[in-house]
């Protein structure tokens, strides 16, 4: 059947986003100001420390000031957040984040560069900012099933191929806990010994989860491991079988899992090419920061721009 040329939009309209929503919404600084004050202190009603009471707040001039309407002293909407003593116009700094919220494996600096005219330095120092504020540390994933992996980022290993040997500093390892049509978590850890594994998954599983894992060691302790407050945690494990060249056995798999790892991969080596250990883990928090909203399409801009709002 013809579909006169016309391309069938997936993303809910609502849900859609474009670049020229991006400038009707943002054309200039004064708008993106506005944006951030409506965040902090909506209607321009802001607790004033002279009159001690919320007040109605004005824009003074073209300063990134609000003077209180009944004795004038001023409030800075920038202060406390990743703007605050920028020189970079505002607008470069909303665009860079709409470009972060619109792209699956990421955007460069490069291209930032590019595309507004700022430093390769600037726009680093960006992402840099934004990639701070992306963190969920502490989510924990409600299951009820869970996939566990551990993966190893970084250059070619010291010794031959495979996995690291013990004092081998080629290499990062992460583990990536993937709750099945749900969140991720993704964190560098210092190994990959149960201990330090079995804390992890301690910490973002929900008791009473069930949990697919390979046949690494390291798991063996998940049926018996206990809550903080030493009940027990009622976990349910099985394990696949990647020795034999099992991938799927019914319902056990890791595959969702293993798909995070393709993801971050290839997006770090396609767009970023390397990343240093110190800074990995703010590129694992970006790529599940935005995997976790995948369904909020180009509205993912949104929720960058709410955290980057707010006081640091």
């Amino acid at each position: 059947m013809a579909n006169d040329g016309k391309v069938k939009q997936h993303i809910p309209a609502e849900l859609r986003y474009s670049m020229r929503d991006f400038n009707n919404e943002f054309p200039n600084d004064s708008a993106c100001l506005e944006y951030i004050k409506e965040q902090r202190w909506p209607n321009g009603m802001a607790p004033c420390a002279k009159c001690r009471k919320s007040t109605k707040h004005y824009r003074v001039g073209n300063r990134t000031a609000y003077a209180c309407q009944s004795c004038g002293s001023h409030i800075y909407p920038l202060a406390g957040t990743i703007f605050e003593k920028s020189s970079t116009p505002l607008k470069t700094w909303f665009y860079a984040m709409y470009l972060m919220g619109s792209t699956r494996c990421g955007i460069s600096a490069k291209q930032v560069q590019r595309e507004t005219g700022v430093t390769y330095k600037t726009a680093w120092r960006i992402f840099k900012q934004v990639r701070s504020l992306l963190s969920e540390g502490d989510l924990q994933l409600e299951g009820p099933t869970v996939e566990v992996d551990e993966m190893y980022y970084g250059g070619v290993r010291k010794y031959g191929t495979g996995r690291p040997m013990r004092g081998d500093k080629k290499k990062t390892p992460v583990i990536g806990i993937v709750q099945r049509k749900g969140l991720v978590v993704a964190k560098v850890v210092k190994d990959v010994k149960g201990s330090t594994l079995l804390k992890q998954i301690r910490k973002h599983v929900l008791p009473g989860s069930t949990i697919y894992t390979d046949q690494h060691r390291s798991y063996d302790g998940i049926g018996t491991m206990r809550t903080s407050d030493r009940k027990p945690a009622k976990f349910r494990h099985y394990t696949i079988k990647h020795d034999r060249r099992i991938y799927v056995q019914g319902h056990i798999h890791t595959n969702s899992v293993e798909g995070l790892w393709s993801l971050i991969k290839r997006g770090i080596g396609g767009v970023y090419h390397s990343v240093s250990p110190e800074y990995l883990q703010t590129y694992l928090d970006e790529y599940c920061f935005r995997y976790n909203r995948r369904h909020m399409g180009n509205q993912q801009f949104r929720s960058i721009l709410e955290r980057a709002s707010r006081q640091v």
